[in-house]
């Protein structure tokens, strides 16, 4: 089954998974031309290994606890925290606690 990605104009739902969240999978919610945007999900103890985005991007924690590592540190993300990164900036993610966030990516760098 191909992934269904949201149109122009349809409303995507980010609000925390809670109850739901243990069994949350990373999906993609939609791509354009430059932004793509996606729900990142990772239990207790799960993480991402170092890696780079061809361009900018902002990591939003919908819920739970992640630490997120970049070549200046480490960093906590709580809900309601978001940072941005610079295209290419290495970083990693692991979750402190089950864990969804909210990633948008510039696809296109100038």
């Amino acid at each position: 089954m191909a992934l269904q990605h949201s149109q122009p104009g349809q409303v995507i739902d980010v609000a925390p998974l809670g109850a739901r969240l243990r069994e949350g999978k990373t999906s993609a919610l939609f791509k354009a031309g430059q932004l793509e945007l996606a729900r990142i999900v990772l239990r207790a103890g799960e993480s991402m290994r170092e890696h780079q985005a061809p361009g900018e991007i902002t990591l939003q924690c919908l819920e739970g606890l992640l630490e997120l590592t970049t070549p200046t540190g480490s960093q906590l993300l709580r809900p309601g925290q978001l940072i941005h990164l610079l295209k290419r900036e290495p970083h990693a993610l692991k979750a402190i606690e089950d864990s969804s966030a909210l990633l948008t990516m510039c696809l296109r760098t100038l």
